[in-house]
């Protein structure tokens, strides 16, 4: 399936670690990331999924494919700025947040108004979001919901 990983485009390093992980989780399970294709989650998480073999797909916000960060498989150029956000959360089976600001929150609750699944690993506190404490809990939670259907 494919999966929406939606985050800050500045992290710490211990942020973009645990993004890396989830990536790499994901690629290992058979699943396509898809992300904003820019920096922060969305590089670290691509990152990690590029090095276990998975694809990415980074919805930019530019109208240049070349902005997209190097772990970008498939980068699709919008020029929507952060209108692109619907399209990153509507591009997927799930949604997985991990930290992030107004951005995140706004993709957030796109994806909850499109019945998307939303796992968070220390992110916003929303109804509808299962707050989930690793990244394999993460994917187990977005695997079953969306099983689940």
């Amino acid at each position: 399936m494919r999966v929406s990983v939606i985050g800050g485009s500045t992290v710490p390093p211990d942020t973009a670690a645990v993004a890396t992980e989830l990536g790499s989780i994901l690629a290992n399970r058979g699943h396509t990331v898809v992300c904003g294709g820019l920096s922060g989650v969305m590089e670290a998480v691509c990152r990690g999924a590029s090095e276990a073999g998975g694809e990415t797909i980074g919805i930019l916000p530019t109208d240049d494919r070349t902005d997209a960060n190097p772990h970008v498989s498939v980068p699709i150029a919008t020029g929507l700025g952060h209108a692109r956000n619907a399209l990153v959360v509507s591009n997927a089976e799930a949604a997985v947040a991990v930290d992030g600001s107004h951005g995140t929150l706004s993709e957030v609750g796109l994806a909850l108004a499109y019945g998307r699944p939303v796992a968070g690993l220390d992110t916003h506190d929303v109804d509808g979001i299962e707050a989930v404490a690793s990244p394999v809990a993460a994917v187990e939670y977005v695997e079953a919901a969306v099983d689940g259907d």
